[in-house]
């Protein structure tokens, strides 16, 4: 490996510790090259390239800082809203590409979540996202196809908002009905589409998405680049 990719794996392990924050100062170059036992250069490549990615954030004379993240995800929203209104709402320009789309017999797993009998018919769409041209999660959604008859390939390929056709084609009104965040290690093809390295840590938000009457349609797994994304959540009550 080059020795300004070994600086930036480096710092990129630096940046995910729970040593350093948001807006917390890197250490300098010179402290970075007699650390690590490079040129200043070599060091001064790899924060460039850190800085291009939009991990770190110059600060005039103040250094370098780690910036805040591209996307953050409400977690406190009820009704269910789409990716691309998720983004534009942070002042990005959303986008995304469909993966895979095929109808397939429901899992014992997937057939609990949506609580329909195992073998029966569901509906899987695995697009990535992305925020001004940065890809930031993957997101698989699996669809209780009773609800969306007659949905295909063809309805998301061009971008449209999955949420928008239950809504508009379907009469559907959604709600969130449960969300779980963990980590989740990255498999090979989940790597690739983020820009990280197989097994590396990601955020995983599972989410279950019922119609207003109470009908689950919907289970979504999504994949999301740390780096990248910060989910929040707003309290309401007192503890």
């Amino acid at each position: 490996m080059l020795r300004y990719r070994k600086v930036e794996e480096y710092l990129k392990k630096l940046l995910t510790s729970s040593e350093y924050a948001v807006g917390d100062r890197i250490p300098s170059e010179r402290d970075l090259a007699k650390r690590l036992r490079v040129n200043r250069l070599t060091v001064r490549r790899a924060v460039n390239s850190l800085v291009h990615a939009r991990l770190l954030e110059g600060n005039g004379t103040g250094g370098r800082r780690v910036a805040a993240p591209r996307m953050v995800r409400p977690l406190e929203v009820y009704r269910s809203v789409g990716m691309d209104r998720v983004i534009a709402g942070a002042g990005g320009t959303p986008s995304n590409k469909l993966l895979h789309f095929e109808s397939t017999a429901a899992g014992p797993q997937i057939a609990a979540k949506l609580r329909i009998a195992e073998d029966a018919e569901v509906i899987v769409v695995r697009r990535i996202w992305a925020i001004d041209g940065t890809p930031f999660c993957l997101e698989t959604s699996y669809l209780a196809a009773h609800l969306v008859p007659g949905l295909s390939a063809d309805d998301l390929v061009a971008g449209q908002s999955l949420y928008a056709l239950l809504r508009t084609r379907y009469g559907h009104e959604t709600v969130n009905a449960e969300r779980t965040i963990t980590v989740a290690h990255l498999n090979e093809m989940e790597a690739r589409h983020l820009n990280l390295e197989p097994g590396a840590a990601g955020l995983a938000l599972r989410l279950s998405v019922d119609t207003v009457d109470g009908r689950p349609i919907e289970y979504m797994v999504s994949i999301n680049n740390p780096n990248l994304v910060a989910f929040h959540a707003t309290m309401t009550g007192q503890l």
